[in-house]
């Protein structure tokens, strides 16, 4: 028992455990990456033709006077034995009047969840999770860190920690809107410039909309799913201006709601599309390079930190070292 605490307090031997951890962190996440990237962009254009499928039975079923066709989702067995539970739970408990508001919906599109699927993950991941949580810090708490202390002292830290579980879905919610638009942002100015191309070659909105949603797909597959989207709707809404405003509501960015607003003004007042969109695309071309310069001069009061803790002490080491070691040996040479 002595040697197995011995090795684990040994200094070499926690660095070689951190390093082998850090090595196999490292390893996990690029391969992980590989292996969910191909995985991830067929989930998201399945979602998008599912997506487009249900636009286009609405938009049948509106034109034949029918609205009950419409209503019911294209389902496979197991997606529907996998919400059932989570239907019963929503109904029962009414949590759609607790926790979801006229923003609830508009928040689930900027995160990329769409559906009244997503709606109930979303309204029972609420309801659950703070239970879930109490439930684990209570049996961690009373087992391990807290055992010899009474057990409602366990049951009160518990408690708070399921009071914080209320707010871990919004939180996560709100992470996955933040990378999703990230990516629309950076994408966003590039796909300008390709929508401008092709509106110039001679392309219809439509096909400039579809064609730049292939292209861009590459660089940012947010940004494609929600041009496809859009192409879709352009397809079959009635009212085209409706798609370019549910493209800026579903993104949540100024700077995609300032284009389609353009794109709605040249539809309703009969301008040049193609002059809307260079002027666009110079616009967002130029505030991405301000951005750019803007994070150049922030740069330098970000690095003074780890130049002071990080550089500077291995710099004094290197140049003070040589003088110290000659020092030391003239000591010693002349004390013998």
């Amino acid at each position: 028992m002595d040697n197995l605490v011995n090795t684990l307090t040994d200094p070499k031997f926690l660095t070689a455990l951190f390093a082998a951890i850090a090595a196999a962190a490292v390893v996990f996440s690029i391969g992980a990456t590989f292996f969910s990237s191909g995985s991830n962009i067929r989930q998201r254009i399945r979602r998008v033709a599912l997506e487009r499928e249900k636009m286009r039975a609405e938009e049948m079923a509106r034109l034949r006077g029918t609205g009950g066709a419409a209503d019911t989702p294209t389902r496979t067995i197991r997606q529907a034995a996998g919400r059932d539970y989570m239907k019963n739970v929503v109904e029962r408990f009414s949590l759609e009047k607790a926790f979801m508001d006229t923003g609830t919906v508009d928040a689930l599109a900027r995160a990329g969840y769409r559906g009244q699927a997503a709606m109930t993950t979303y309204l029972f991941a609420r309801f659950v999770t703070p239970f879930v949580l109490f439930v684990l810090a209570f049996a961690y708490l009373a087992l391990t860190v807290m055992k010899d202390n009474p057990i409602y002292m366990s049951a009160i830290y518990a408690l708070f920690l399921g009071l914080v579980g209320v707010y871990l879905p919004t939180l996560f919610l709100r992470n996955q809107t933040s990378k999703r638009q990230q990516s629309i942002k950076r994408a966003w100015p590039d796909a300008l410039d390709l929508m401008l191309l092709c509106v110039e070659s001679g392309m219809s909105i439509e096909h400039a909309f579809k064609r730049v949603s292939r292209e861009i797909g590459m660089q940012s597959v947010p940004l494609a799913e929600e041009l496809t989207l859009t192409t879709a709707e352009l397809s079959f809404l009635e009212d085209r201006t409706r798609a370019y405003d549910n493209l800026g509501r579903r993104t949540g960015l100024d700077n995609v709601k300032s284009v389609m607003q353009a794109l709605i003004q040249a539809e309703r007042y009969g301008t040049s599309v193609g002059t809307s969109l260079r002027v666009m695309a110079e616009e967002g071309r130029e505030t991405r390079m301000m951005e750019a310069e803007k994070k150049a001069a922030a740069l330098p009061p970000k690095l003074t930190v780890p130049l002071i803790v990080f550089f500077l002490p291995v710099l004094f080491i290197v140049i003070i070292s040589p003088a110290i070691i000659k020092v030391m040996q003239n000591n010693v040479s002349l004390g013998g």
